[in-house]
Parts: structure tokens; sequence; C-alpha cells
């Protein structure tokens, strides 16, 4: 896997992942930014969402659960210090689909979590409180 980031001005960048997508990075106007792209921590927990979300939406699809939506709602807490670390990060899934069984929301989100998702473990391996949750929608 590889990734390019490349220095546009200021502290705006332009980051081209190995597949050839493209994101732009920039910061907050108080740090010299327009607040045109994304905050490079926002693209970790954007990441960490989606590794998650992959992960149980390809679970419950090999369960046959009737998934119709699926939204990963993920906040974050950093440390006050810098570098200012995800300390904590939580998790809310919302599954929407007639039909779909609890038990296996529950297990793909565990099995996510604890085997599946490089993402979720390798925060949580660098000292990032994670927390998961769910609920189920018709």
């Amino acid at each position: 896997m590889k990734a390019t980031v490349r220095w546009l001005d200021e502290v705006m960048f332009l980051a081209e992942s190995g597949s050839g997508h493209t994101v732009t990075i920039d910061g907050p106007e108080s740090e010299g930014g327009r607040n045109i792209g994304l905050r490079p921590m926002e693209m970790m927990l954007m990441g960490l969402g989606g590794c998650a979300s992959f992960d149980v939406m390809k679970i419950l699809r090999k369960s046959r659960q009737p998934v119709e939506d699926c939204i990963a709602n993920v906040e974050a807490k950093r440390a006050d210090e810098v570098p200012s670390v995800f300390t904590d990060i939580h998790i809310h899934f919302v599954i929407k689909g007639e039909g779909v069984k609890e038990a296996q929301v529950k297990r793909a989100i565990e099995l996510s979590a604890e085997k599946y998702c490089s993402a979720s473990i390798m925060l949580g391996r660098g000292g990032v409180n994670i927390t998961h949750d769910y609920e189920l929608t018709n």
C-alpha cells in the first residue's frame, strides 16, 4: 500500500492513494489554512469508521441479514497536550433492516473489533480506548 502527499501551499496538501483516489487536506484559518479540506485526524477517524463498517457489512451480508442501511457515527476525544492523540473513540452503529437479527449485529461488531478491523486493532494497541454500541431500526 502506498500514498503520496503533495504540499500545495500554507497548510494545504493533496493526498493520493495508491489506487489513484485523491483528497484535499487543509487546516483551519487559525493555522494558516483555508478550511477547504479534511484535517489529518478527521481522516483517521473516518478511516476507522470505514474500516469497521466494511467488516460489519461484509459479515452481516455473509450471514444473509436483510440490511437496508448501515451508519457508523464515530466520536473521539483527544488529549489536551501535544501531541493531541486520540484517547477514546466510540463507534455507534445504526443498522436498518426488517428482520435483522440483533445477535448477528452484535457478533459482527465484535468480530470486526477483535479480529478484522486493522484500523481499530492498530489504534487499540496504541492505547486508544475504543468502544462500540448499536441500534436496530426498521
